[in-house]
Parts: C-alpha cells; sequence; structure tokens
C-alpha cells in the first residue's frame, strides 16, 4: 500500500485492549510514510517539517489540527520559528497501530510532500 492509499483511509476508533504493532511490523510500514522515523523502541511515528519561518510552520500545526480532529487521532506537536515536529502514537495501546500510518500520511499530504 502506498502513502497515498494510506491517505485515502479514515482512522477507525481504537478501544485498547490489542497489542501495540511489532518493531517488524512497523517497519513494514515505513516506505508508506516518508520523512517519517520510528523512535528507538518503534512505539511512535516522530517527522519534523522544516520551514521559513513561523508562519508557514503554525499553518501546518492548523492542518494538523484539523485532520485530527477529523480523524478522531490526536498527535503530538511541538512548534516554533520554522519547524513543527508531530509525534503519533495510538495512547490507548501504548504503541502503534494502522491509525497512526494513515494519519502520518494525511499530514504528509497536508504538508505538500
Amino acid at each position: 500500500m502506498s502513502g497515498e492509499d494510506l491517505a485515502a483511509r479514515t482512522c477507525t476508533p481504537c478501544q485498547g485492549g490489542i497489542p501495540p504493532m511489532s518493531e517488524a511490523q512497523a517497519r513494514g510500514h515505513m516506505d508508506e510514510v516518508p520523512g517519517w522515523e520510528l523512535t528507538g523502541d518503534a512505539a511512535w511515528l516522530k517527522r519534523t517539517f522544516r520551514f521559513n519561518n513561523f508562519r508557514e510552520a503554525f499553518d501546518l500545526v492548523r492542518k494538523v489540527h484539523d485532520i485530527a480532529e477529523a480523524e478522531g487521532h490526536h498527535p503530538d506537536v511541538c512548534f516554533g520559528f520554522g519547524y513543527a515536529t508531530v509525534t503519533v502514537q495510538t495512547h490507548k495501546i501504548g504503541g502503534l497501530h494502522e491509525n497512526d500510518f494513515i494519519l502520518a500520511a494525511k499530514i504528509n499530504d497536508a504538508a505538500g510532500v
């Protein structure tokens, strides 16, 4: 599945009670979300987007907000002059789920990458 295919999908509600993806499963999805990285324990996806100024960074943060609200799946976001870092995890399971990759693909689309 490509990142475009993922971006066309919708996050499914996660009620918890399921195991997170294994590191091998998560690594198998990384080609679908270019520019994102796994944390050392493969429990998070993370990407830092670079911009020329604060306004451009904040514009992406607004788009991430809109996507997160529409999907019911909320990342952690840190931003400032020239950057926005987005970190994604399914908190209810303490690790990664397919929803995290869907959200990352949608954020890539919103960022134009």
